[in-house]
């Protein structure tokens, strides 16, 4: 028998991470949720949500009671490190394997997760899996929509301090005149000094650099 493991939201803007354990052959299911308060930067700096994570990953193998010499598939996401050296510990090298996990295991904990950032009233893109950068745009949108909704962003990530939404509401930055927009050419978040329009291509710094013409010299007469 195999139990696997998964998260998801590691990499959403909104709310924590949910983490789930599948039982393959019976379907058993059971998940939890990292607080969003481990990925804010207090807790976050400190890497806690990798213990926090580790905490769950126990309570769940133990709610499903993993059976003797059963097997126990793990993520192989970086948030399930120090897990897998205590299950290690706890079950020996043997039976705690790295995995990619796929299939009915990562639909359950998806739709989990969906249903925890749906419960705060966001509607979730239908195409968020393939378009992240899309995604994590519309839900900056929606947040900016409902400031009173901040407290379950994941503002931790250093590179929010960018953005004007985490800087006003986490160190009363004043406005610095960029906005938020999507590369045309390489698809990556960036700020722009003007209010990109909805007809017009935009390009983060990288990909302005290399479109824009050089300057010829003159030469002398």
């Amino acid at each position: 028998m195999t139990i696997i493991v998964d998260d998801a939201g590691s990499g959403d803007l909104l709310h924590g991470v949910v983490i789930g354990a599948y039982r393959e052959e019976t379907s058993e299911f059971k998940y939890d949720l990292i607080d969003v308060r481990f990925y804010q930067p207090e807790l976050f700096n400190e890497k806690e949500y990798l213990q926090e994570s580790k905490r769950i990953v126990s309570k769940l193998l133990a709610k499903l009671d993993v059976k003797p010499d059963e097997e126990i598939h793990i993520c192989q996401g970086c948030i399930f490190d120090v897990a897998v050296e205590e299950l290690r510990k706890v079950y020996g090298e043997d039976r705690v394997k790295r995995v990619k996990v796929v299939g009915e295991p990562q639909r359950l904990v998806e739709v989990s997760y969906l249903d925890e950032i749906r419960n705060l009233g966001y509607e979730p893109l239908a195409e968020r899996e393939e378009k992240r950068a899309k995604s994590f745009f519309h839900m900056m949108r929606w947040l900016k929509a409902h400031p009173e909704m901040l407290r379950y962003a994941k503002t931790g990530w250093p590179r929010l301090k960018k953005y004007r939404l985490f800087k006003e509401a986490h160190n009363g930055d004043e406005d610095n005149g960029t906005y938020e927009a999507v590369c045309t050419e390489c698809g990556s978040p960036c700020e722009v000094p003007f209010k990109p329009a909805p007809d017009r291509p935009v390009y983060c710094p990288a990909c302005w650099k290399k479109r824009k013409p050089k300057r010829s010299r003159r030469l002398a007469q």
